[in-house]
Parts: C-alpha cells; sequence; structure tokens
C-alpha cells in the first residue's frame, strides 16, 4: 500500500489494511452467537439477553415476517427507541431478506407519512406509547401490517409489573394492530433460506438529507455495513471484553453501526438505554461499567454539568470516540479528567456507513484537538478544488472532502440523479470542506451551511420551513442554525407574515403550531417576525444574510 502522510501516527497494533468477510449483515449474530453462546449480549433496564437468545429470537422474528409474506428486498419499517426489540426486530428483518428501515421515533404524522410513503414499507414494528403519529397518518401510507410492543416486554419480571403500572410507560393498544410477543410465540419453524450477495443487496435504508437537505434513503449494502464494523473494531479497540453503552439513538447511522453493529460482530456486551437522560445514563455507566463509551459533545456537556457528577464512578470508561459535531477541547480534557478515559474526535457520514476518521486512541499525545483525525483502515481520502472538483490539492489547501472504500453507499433509494452528483468514479463527494495537515491529520474546516447538527442530529431548514408555509398566516419563511450553548447549534425561524394576520399572530402562537407538527429537535428554539427576508432576483432566500445580520436575541 502505499505510504500516506497519516501512517505515522497510525495506531499500535492496528493493521493499515484488513479483511472484510463477503457476508449477510446477519451472519455476524449467527457467527457470535455460535462462539460465545452463553455471552452477554444486551442489558435492558438490568435484563440479560445472551447472544444464543438474540439469535433464536432474531430468527423467530424472520418467521414471523416471512408469514406476513416479506420477500427478498423488501422494506420494513422500525418505529423503535433503543431496547431489545430494535435488535431483535433489526436482525430478524435482515434474516428475512428485508431491508431494515430505521424511523427516528419522535416524528410526528407528516414526517412518518413522508419517509413511509418514500420507502414504501408495508410492515412496521413500532412502541406502542410512541406510535400516536403513525396512528394518525396510518390510512395515508403503505402500511398494511402493524405490529406493537410495550417498553416493558423485555424488562426483568418484578420491575416489568411495576412499570406496567406506571401511566406513561404501561402498554396501549391500538385497532387493528398486532402485538409482538405473541406473534413471536406462535413464530414456529426455521427463518427462511434467502440468497443475499452481500455487495449488491441493500441492507439497510436510513434517512438523511444528503448534499441538499431533502430527505434521501442511503442505500447501505450488507458488505458496507460488516466492513464497516469491522473498521471501527480494529481502529476504536473493541473486542469480546468491551462494554458498550448504547445511548446514541439506533434510528441514526452512528448509533447503529457503532453501537450494535459493531459490538455484535466483536462479541462484546451492549448497555441499551431508550433516551438520554443525565441521571439515568451516570447511574447506568456506574452499574454497568462501560468500557466504552460512543457520544456527541452535548452528551459529554450534560454529563460534565451535572452537579451529581462527583457520586457516581465513571472510571470504568477506557474509550470514547465524540462525532456528528465538533468536540471542544476542554470538553475532551474535563471528561479525562473525571474518568480517566481517552475522548477523541472522529468524522463520517451517513454515505459512508458511518465511520471514515478519527484521531488515533493508542496515545493521548498523537490527539489533535481541533480534527477528526486520519482515515480508518482501507479507506482512501483526498481534498479537490471546488471548482471542478478534479484536481487533488496539496497539504494545507482546502477543498471539498472525497472519500473511498469499502463502506460508502450503493446509492441514493430512488434518485439516481444525485447519486451520480456525489459518486463518481467510485468516490464519494461529501460537500464538507476540508483541509489535510502537514501530519496527515483533517480538519473539517467548513460544511453545507444550510444544514443545522442539533446534539448531533442533522436539521435541515426546508423541513420546517414546509411546516410554516402550511400555516395560512405565513407568507415567507427561513430557517438558519445559530449558535446554542447546549446543543451546538439550534434552529432559529425568520417569518413574514400575511397581512390579515399581521399584529394578531404572537410567536408563541406559531411556535406551539411548530411542536405539534415537528419532532422536538426541529422545533425552533427563536422565532422573528420580519417586514420582508433578502432575496436573489428570482425568489430564493439568502440565508447567508440572514446570518450575518445582528441578531435580535
Amino acid at each position: 500500500m502505499e505510504e500516506k502522510p497519516w501512517m505515522k501516527a497510525w495506531p499500535e497494533g492496528v493493521p493499515n489494511t484488513l479483511e472484510y468477510p463477503e457476508i449477510p449483515l446477519f451472519q455476524i449474530l449467527r457467527d457470535t452467537a455460535a462462539r460465545v453462546p452463553q455471552k452477554t449480549a444486551t442489558i435492558f433496564f438490568n435484563k440479560r439477553m445472551s447472544y444464543q437468545e438474540l439469535d433464536a429470537l432474531s430468527d423467530k422474528m424472520a418467521v414471523m415476517l416471512k408469514e406476513m409474506g416479506v420477500e427478498k428486498g423488501d422494506r420494513v419499517a422500525l418505529f423503535l427507541p433503543n431496547s431489545p426489540q430494535f435488535v431483535i426486530g433489526h436482525f430478524g428483518i435482515l434474516k428475512a431478506g428485508g431491508v431494515s428501515v430505521p424511523f427516528n421515533p419522535t416524528y410526528k404524522g407528516r414526517e412518518v407519512q413522508r419517509q413511509l410513503e418514500n420507502c414504501d414499507a408495508r410492515i412496521m414494528l413500532a412502541l406502542d406509547i410512541v406510535y400516536d403519529p403513525v396512528h394518525k397518518v396510518r390510512k395515508e401510507t403503505p402500511l398494511e401490517h402493524v405490529v406493537l410492543t410495550s417498553i416493558v416486554d423485555y424488562m426483568p419480571g418484578g420491575l416489568r409489573t411495576f412499570a406496567s403500572l406506571k401511566k406513561d410507560i404501561r402498554p396501549r393498544s391500538y385497532p387493528d394492530t398486532l402485538r409482538f410477543k405473541d406473534l413471536l410465540n406462535k413464530a414456529l419453524g426455521e427463518p427462511p433460506e434467502v440468497d443475499i450477495d452481500p455487495k449488491e443487496d441493500v441492507a439497510v435504508l436510513l434517512y438523511t438529507g444528503g448534499t441538499t437537505g431533502t430527505p434521501k434513503g442511503v442505500m447501505l449494502t450488507h458488505y458496507n455495513q460488516v466492513a464497516n464494523a469491522v473498521q471501527a473494531g480494529a481502529f476504536g479497540y473493541l473486542g469480546e471484553d468491551a462494554v458498550v453503552m448504547a445511548v446514541l439513538p439506533y434510528f441514526h447511522t452512528y448509533g447503529i453501526t457503532i453501537c450494535m453493529h459493531t459490538p455484535i460482530h466483536l462479541g462484546g456486551s451492549i448497555v441499551l438505554l431508550p433516551k438520554f437522560g443525565i441521571k439515568e445514563t451516570l447511574k447506568a455507566i456506574q452499574k454497568y461499567r462501560p468500557t466504552h463509551f460512543p457520544g456527541v459533545p452535548t452528551m459529554y456537556v450534560a454529563l460534565l454539568s451535572s452537579p451529581e457528577l462527583q457520586k457516581y464512578d465513571l472510571r470504568s470508561i477506557k474509550f470514547c470516540v465524540s462525532g456528528a459535531a465538533p468536540l471542544p477541547p476542554e470538553v475532551a480534557r474535563r471528561w479525562k479528567e473525571v474518568t480517566g478515559a481517552m475522548i477523541v474526535e472522529g468524522y463520517g457520514l451517513t454515505e459512508t456507513s458511518p465511520l471514515t476518521h478519527a484521531n488515533p486512541m493508542d496515545d493521548w499525545g498523537k490527539v489533535r484537538f481541533g480534527s477528526i483525525g486520519i482515515p480508518v483502515p482501507d479507506t482512501e481520502v483526498k481534498v479537490v478544488d471546488l471548482e471542478t472538483g478534479a484536481k487533488e490539492l496539496q497539504q494545507g489547501e482546502i477543498g471539498e472532502l472525497l472519500i473511498r472504500g469499502p463502506q460508502v453507499m450503493k446509492g441514493y433509494w430512488n434518485e439516481d440523479e444525485e447519486t451520480r452528483q456525489v459518486l463518481r468514479d467510485g468516490w464519494f463527494y461529501t460537500g464538507d470542506i476540508a483541509k489535510m495537515d502537514e501530519d496527515g491529520y483533517f480538519s473539517i474546516v467548513d460544511r453545507k451551511k444550510d444544514m443545522i447538527i442539533v446534539g448531533g442530529i442533522n436539521v435541515y431548514p426546508r423541513d420546517i420551513e414546509d411546516v410554516l408555509f402550511e400555516h395560512e398566516a405565513v407568507e415567507l419563511a427561513a430557517v438558519i442554525g445559530v449558535p446554542d450553548e447546549f446543543h451546538g447549534e439550534t434552529p432559529k425561524a425568520f417569518v413574514v407574515l400575511t397581512n390579515d394576520y399581521k399584529g394578531k399572530l404572537t410567536e408563541k402562537e406559531l411556535l406551539d403550531y411548530c411542536i405539534e407538527n415537528l419532532a422536538k429537535h426541529k422545533v425552533p428554539k427563536y422565532l422573528e417576525f420580519k417586514d420582508e427576508l433578502p432575496t436573489t432576483l428570482i425568489g430564493k432566500v439568502l440565508r447567508k444574510e440572514l446570518r450575518e445580520a445582528p441578531t435580535s436575541e
């Protein structure tokens, strides 16, 4: 392999090229279950599930889906938080030959409807306590079968009985739905034998805004996902002794690869948390002693800011990778003081499964704060000029970041033109502006201006603007990201009201409307009424001028 500038910083013991088995993604679970059947695979509210149990339950899920008519390539939706049901459902879909399509379980009806219509999923596995938005739009979607599960289904017996009495999480029923555990109990026989071509067949369809901000389904093949699990395992020092804290949501590429596929491939254990809460996370770390805690900067900031931090022992944590947003150096240093753990910045995109870069984790002296690190094994990277995208630039020069490797997506679902724009001669054009320093470390200098990163989750202005424009009082709307101490960024909306509503509609009323129609992380924190918005001659709003204008906050 050609010597690259970053090779001198290469982590000790990590080969610069790896072997990637051409197997179906579900085979990583089968292989681990055969190798360490009694090893704990998942921990959920103190309920431990072995690899043997997980493999058997996902087999039953595959049988269940086969009986529902699922065939190779059919998309099956998951509307769930992190839970044993998500893992069982995900691998069951794959074993049935289907394509797993995770949904953000905080989505509202219109967001669910749009994604269901795009992926054409006929079956959904959903958590009952978050199902209501789906129920309201179900008749307008392709859904034929909905299978409901309860958060208490895989809790320990005593806790399950207690939790079932709590109003906010007790099981709920809806008409024309099926119950998950009932169907699994009836699923008999062996899962179907499906002929999978790992390099061609899609395993997971994850939705992202890509380079334009319009949500698109990213087609990740079985090979893409297996390869990235192998890469992440090697570069992140994971093994059978790893206990991974899975609080990053599984509907996000970062969570599903780093906190599910990678530890399952290697035979580690996963601590499942349905959502991030400061006290709940601190208690789980102390109780279950995770060794790896992948996260985003807002999580680390929140934990470090907790007045109860000193009550908990976090010293079990050995490695942390922070992604999705820039990591402030002082946060990394403070985290090391508290936990003794290495916390480094990495980089990836949904289109790259996601991991492509990370700071070396073998030596604190190799960490470059403000840098996304160096490419992981077998990942080719270059920076090209912004004008043509064809000229490779020298170290220190700023241009667009291009990536090629086994983890790069097959393309966008039903978006051939968008795919051609970003995949050229095997290279993925990220749309991110970067540079490489003299030692081969990469830094993101700029990014797609319109995208807002709220606590590590991509938010696209158009999603919010579409909702605002549906309100009869709104004549014109534009959304930008503004700095936020906790989330890194937060949406701010600028709105021009129609003449009939000027002076009559309040900002609070319009924000309440957003709360009713948008997922929580998309709701603007700020909303400002304007008499007019800056536009081009053809009427396109100039967000750049809105960003540069003095803030009224």
